[in-house]
């Protein structure tokens, strides 16, 4: 009997459901894999923003990595919001020791509502001991530009950064571009360490129903990384099932919204409605 695919989340836990933990499970059971999960803080938040942030300590969470290393099979995990250079540093530990592969680097830094969710020391434990071990690192614009010092204003600026995350140790990066300025396209760049490169567009849309919209993309690639899917393929899908979240907005809330998480596979895998996303190499 074939097993499914088995995943884990390394992220911190949203009360409001919208992000992290919770819309990594979300993703990863529309995607069919099953989602294990290791939390390394719990925060206080709704749409609105988040109110406070309690970190779990360096030996929870390595607790937690050693229970779920010890009893699953684990073929892709990701990473998101990390909070201190303690934790990161247990989470580099245990990708080396169980020798996890597939690994993406979602470099959660600050959340919708403004409230930073990685403590400025801990980036650059990101950068020492994190990217050296990414398949691929998923920032957006302002997250990619805290990561190499580069204002990303042009495709020049954007590929220079791209370039430094990849001097750094990652495989591949793939910068979102949700926040760039293109009022009738969203571009995201793919680079990888032996110099091909690709763009992703599709049309943008306009909404406040944003929240988790980057967690659930570096979720849906890590699933389909989990069922043996080639990295451009498993984004292009993550592109398609972050469109059809985006497309068909649940409302919930009086601030930035969450996405839809079920939208992917009524849409796309049953209507077939699949959105048009193009790529240009």
């Amino acid at each position: 009997m074939t097993k499914t695919p088995q995943t884990l989340t390394i992220a911190g836990s949203d009360s409001g459901g919208g992000a992290g933990i919770q819309a990594d499970l979300k993703t990863f059971q529309e995607l069919d894999v099953y989602g294990t999960s290791v939390i390394t803080a719990v925060t206080a938040q709704n749409t609105m923003g988040v109110s406070a942030i309690y970190p779990m300590s360096a030996q929870a969470v390595h607790m937690q990595l050693e229970a779920v290393a010890s009893d699953f099979e684990l073929t892709a995990l990701k990473t998101g919001m990390l909070f201190n250079s303690e934790i990161i540093k247990e989470v580099a530990t245990a990708i080396h020791k169980f020798d996890w592969k597939n690994v993406v680097v979602d470099p959660v830094m600050i959340a919708k509502g403004g409230a930073d969710l990685l403590q400025q020391e801990a980036v650059d434990a990101v950068k020492t001991h994190l990217l050296p071990l990414a398949l691929l690192v998923t920032p957006n614009i302002p997250e990619a530009e805290a990561l190499t010092g580069i204002p990303i204003t042009d495709v020049s600026s954007r590929q220079h950064a791209a370039e430094k995350i990849l001097s750094l140790g990652a495989k591949s990066v793939v910068i979102k571009g949700g926040h760039a300025m293109d009022r009738d396209y969203a571009e995201d760049y793919f680079l990888q360490a032996d110099g091909e490169s690709f763009v992703y567009r599709a049309a943008r849309i306009s909404t406040k129903q944003t929240h988790g919209t980057g967690c659930t993309f570096a979720a849906a690639v890590t699933a389909e990384l989990a069922k043996g899917q080639q990295l451009k393929d498993a984004i292009f899908t993550a592109k398609q099932f972050i469109q059809a979240a985006l497309s068909e907005p649940l409302n919930i809330g009086q601030g930035y919204g969450p996405t839809n998480h079920a939208a992917y596979k009524a849409r796309i895998v049953e209507k077939r409605e699949a959105h048009k996303i193009e790529v240009f190499y």
